[in-house]
C-alpha cells in the first residue's frame, strides 16, 4: 500500500504534467515534484497532513471583515496594532475572521503592486503584528500571483538580465496580435523595457507598474510555493488568489481562464491542504458569472469563489425597487458542493464590478444604474472591449452613499435601504464578507480621490481612531447607527443553523417588490424564510405564499415578534427584512 507522501507525489506530478505539457522544461516533472514537496516541508512526516475531501471548514459563525491595514490610524502607533485594538474592542465577537488587504511593501495600486512578498510594509507594522492578529482571528491574506511591482528586486534583475527574477516575467513581440486578450484596463498591454539583453516587451495586464509573471518558468511556481509556506507559518488560514484568472498566457487566445490556470490552482490547493487541512483558497475572478463558477472545479480547486454578481444585482434591485434580475440570478446559481462555498460581499476596496453583471442586466439597466450612482457622487472606471470600444468596468462609490436613494433621487430611507442590503446578503448561502467602510457607514471620500487621482480611492477612507471613536459613541451618528444595526444582524445570523454556508437555499416567488428565499439547516430541523421589502413603499406579505407549517411556532428573528401560520398577511415597511423561523430551532 502506498504511503501518504507517495500518493501526494503522484497527485502533484499529475498537476505538473497538465500545466507544463506544452512547455520545454529544464527540470523533469519528477524533480519539480520533489522540490515542491521539500519547499512545503511535506517530506517531514510531522508536517504532512491528510485532508478530508468535501469537508466544510466553515460554519454560520464565520464572518470576514475586509480592511486595509491602515484603514484606522492612531498617532505614534503601528496601524496593524490599531486595527487589532479596534477588532477586539468594537467588532468581536461578531467578527471572527479578517481579510487584511496587501500588507507588503508596494509601489502602486494601494498594495497590489508588491515589491517584496516576504516582508511587511514597515509603515503598517511587522510580522509579529500580523501573527498577533492571526492568533485572535482567522486571517485572510492576498496572494498577488499574477504580477508584481516594476520596482521589485526581481524586475530590476530582469533589466540587468542576471540574478533571481531575471527570467520571471512574461514577454511578447510587439507584432503579436493581442486583439483577443481580455483585460480590465485601457492602458497598452505591452511595456517597452530596455534591458542588458536589448529591448524587451513586458506583458502588463493591469498597469505598467504591475509586470506579469511567466508561470511557464517552473522557478516562478517554486517561488510562490515558498511564499505560501511562509504565509502559513505566519498564521494565514485563507488565501485570496488575486487576479488569478489572468495567470497563464497563450498567444492567439483571450489569455484568461485558461486550462493551465485552473490546474495551477488545483496544484496549490493540493500543497496547501496537505500542509494545513483547515486552510482555504478563495479565487478573486472578477469575470462573468458563468466563467466564475468554473473555479470551483470539482471541489478540487477554489474552496470559495467571490459572488461578484451579487453587488451590482443587489444595488440595482434596491435603487429600482425591482428584484426580478436578482431573483433570476439566484435561481440560476447551483448549490455549492460540500467542501466548497460562495464568498458573499456587496462592497469592497474596489468598486461595484459590472463585468459580472454581463448577461444578467440589460444595457439599459446598466446605464440607468450608472446614472443613478453618478448622481450619488460615484465615479465610473472603464475597460477596453475586444472591438476596441470602452465599456464601463466598475462603479466606484461607498456603499452607504450608493444606497442613499433610488433612481428617483435621494430620500429618507438611506440607512434602512443600506441595512436591508446587508440583511439580504447575510442570509444567503455562503460566507459573508463585510468591508470595514460598510460596517462603519463611511461616505464617499472625495478628498482622497483628489489627492490620489484614482477613482477607487473614493471608498478607501482612512479614519483617525479618535474621530472614529467619537462618531461611534454618538447615537445620532450614521456610523454609530450603521455599526449597531449590522452587528445585531450578524449576531442573529451566527446562532442559526439554517444560515450555515452550505445549508439548503430556495428562491421564493413573491413579486418584484419582495426579495425572498428559504434556508433549511443541514439537519433539516430549522427553516428560515428570509423576506425583504426592497421598495420605498409599504408592502404586504401573504403568509399563504410561503406555506408556514401550522404545527410549528414561528417568529421573526429580527423583531422578535411571534407569527402564527393562521395569519393571512404580514405588513412590511419600506426596506424591512424579516427572518421567519420555527421556534426552538436556534
Amino acid at each position: 500500500m502506498q504511503n501518504l507522501k507517495d500518493i501526494l507525489a503522484e497527485k502533484i506530478q499529475h498537476h505538473l504534467n497538465v500545466i507544463y505539457r506544452d512547455v520545454a522544461m529544464e527540470v523533469s516533472p519528477t524533480q519539480l515534484t520533489e522540490s515542491l514537496i521539500q519547499i512545503m516541508r511535506l517530506d517531514q512526516p510531522e508536517e504532512l497532513q491528510q485532508p478530508m475531501p468535501h469537508h466544510n471548514n466553515w460554519s454560520q459563525r464565520d464572518m470576514i471583515l475586509i480592511t486595509y491595514g491602515d484603514s484606522i490610524e492612531k498617532p505614534e502607533e503601528k496601524p496593524l496594532q490599531t486595527l487589532h485594538y479596534f477588532l477586539n474592542n468594537y467588532l468581536a465577537p461578531e467578527i471572527n475572521s479578517v481579510h487584511i488587504l496587501p500588507f507588503f511593501p508596494f509601489s502602486s495600486d494601494d498594495g497590489f503592486s508588491v515589491i517584496d512578498y516576504s516582508s511587511v510594509n514597515e509603515s503598517l507594522g511587522d510580522w509579529d503584528d500580523i501573527s498577533a492578529i492571526a492568533k485572535d482571528y482567522r486571517l485572510m491574506s492576498d496572494l498577488v500571483i499574477n504580477h508584481c511591482s516594476a520596482r521589485s528586486a526581481w524586475f530590476e534583475n530582469f533589466i540587468r538580465a542576471e540574478g533571481p527574477g531575471s527570467d520571471f516575467f512574461f514577454t511578447a513581440s510587439p507584432d503579436l496580435d493581442t486583439s483577443m486578450v481580455t483585460r480590465p484596463r485601457t492602458s497598452p498591454l505591452l511595456r517597452e523595457v530596455e534591458t542588458a539583453q536589448g529591448t524587451r516587451y513586458v506583458w502588463c495586464t493591469f498597469s505598467h507598474d504591475q509586470v506579469d509573471f511567466d508561470f511557464r518558468n517552473p522557478k516562478v511556481l517554486e517561488t510562490f510555493t515558498s511564499i505560501i509556506r511562509l504565509y502559513l507559518d505566519k498564521g494565514v488560514k485563507i488565501f485570496r488568489f488575486d487576479a488569478v484568472a489572468f495567470l497563464w498566457k497563450v498567444a492567439g487566445t483571450s489569455c484568461i481562464n485558461l486550462e493551465q490556470t485552473h490546474e495551477v490552482i488545483r496544484l496549490l490547493r493540493t500543497l496547501i491542504e496537505h500542509t494545513r487541512p483547515d486552510a482555504m483558497i478563495i479565487t478573486e475572478t472578477n469575470i462573468p458569472n458563468r466563467e466564475n463558477l468554473t473555479y470551483f472545479g470539482n471541489a478540487n480547486e477554489a474552496h470559495a469563489i467571490y459572488n461578484f454578481s451579487l453587488p451590482p444585482l443587489l444595488v440595482n434591485s434596491l435603487v429600482t425597487g425591482d428584484c426580478t434580475y436578482l431573483k433570476g440570478w439566484m435561481m440560476s446559481m447551483p448549490p455549492a458542493q460540500n467542501g466548497t462555498t460562495y464568498f458573499n460581499f456587496i462592497a469592497s476596496h474596489d468598486g461595484i464590478g459590472l463585468r459580472p453583471a454581463e448577461g444578467l442586466l440589460s444595457d439599459e439597466e446598466i446605464n440607468t444604474l450608472l446614472a443613478t450612482m453618478q448622481n450619488f457622487g460615484g465615479r465610473v472606471s472603464w475597460r477596453s472591449a475586444a472591438d476596441g470600444t470602452q465599456k464601463a468596468y466598475e462603479i466606484n462609490i461607498a456603499l452607504f452613499d450608493a444606497l442613499q436613494g433610488t433612481v428617483k433621487g435621494p430620500d429618507k430611507w438611506g440607512l434602512d435601504r443600506f441595512v436591508c442590503a446587508h440583511a439580504i446578503m447575510l442570509g444567503l448561502e455562503g460566507i459573508p464578507g463585510i468591508y470595514i467602510h460598510s460596517l462603519l457607514g463611511t461616505s464617499n471620500d472625495y478628498e482622497r480621490v483628489k489627492n490620489t487621482n484614482q477613482n477607487r480611492s473614493i471608498n478607501r477612507h482612512r479614519w483617525k481612531l479618535e474621530a472614529l471613536e467619537q462618531e461611534l459613541a454618538s447615537p445620532y451618528s450614521q456610523h454609530h447607527k450603521a455599526l449597531k444595526r449590522l452587528k445585531v444582524l450578524i449576531d442573529i445570523r451566527k446562532r442559526q443553523a439554517a444560515f450555515h454556508p452550505n445549508a439548503t437555499q430556495f428562491t421564493l416567488q413573491l413579486g418584484e417588490k419582495l426579495c425572498g428565499y428559504w434556508r433549511q439547516s443541514i439537519d433539516r430541523r430549522q427553516s428560515i424564510f428570509c423576506i425583504s421589502n426592497i421598495s420605498d413603499t409599504n408592502q404586504t406579505l401573504r403568509l399563504g405564499d410561503i406555506n408556514l407549517i401550522g404545527t410549528d411556532n414561528w417568529r421573526d428573528l429580527i423583531s422578535g415578534e411571534s407569527i402564527t401560520a393562521t395569519e393571512y398577511e404580514l405588513p412590511l415597511a419600506p426596506y424591512q427584512t424579516v427572518w421567519i423561523t420555527n421556534l426552538g430551532a436556534e
